[in-house]
């Protein structure tokens, strides 16, 4: 992915060129039709996704929970919180998504602290909800 479409993302917005460039040769980006089912509640997790446009709709327990839209993430609560989904997310709208696989997510997780800080203030809040 293009490091400069990564600074356009608030997530990665405050990032040096260095962590961007790095950041892209970690992130692909993926265009889905809508009704493509990205995490299943209770299933492993690989990925980390950003929405860059379209939205998408967050079950826990087969109850709609909230819709999520460009600039929002999912899949790093169970990345770095156990390895399960913790929910289920589907497409609601055709969408465009950066994707970090998990080896790569945990090390920028690692690398690059003002994402992680971030990242992790919306896992306590997300699982504070739950």
């Amino acid at each position: 992915m293009d490091a400069s479409r990564l600074r356009q993302i608030d997530l990665f917005s405050n990032l040096s060129k260095r962590e961007l460039n790095q950041l892209a040769q970690w992130t692909d980006e993926v265009d889905v039709v809508e009704g493509t089912v990205f995490a299943r509640e209770g299933d492993n997790a690989y990925e980390f996704f950003v929405i860059e446009d379209g939205s998408a709709r967050v079950e826990v327990d087969g109850s709609h929970v909230t819709d999520l839209g460009p600039g929002e993430w999912f899949g790093e609560i169970g990345l770095l919180e156990g390895g399960r989904r913790t929910a289920t997310v589907t497409a609601a709208t055709p969408m465009r998504l950066a994707v970090v696989f998990g080896p790569n997510f945990r090390q920028l997780a690692r690398s690059m602290p003002k994402v992680a800080t971030t990242i992790e203030a919306e896992i306590r809040q997300r699982l504070a909800r739950a």
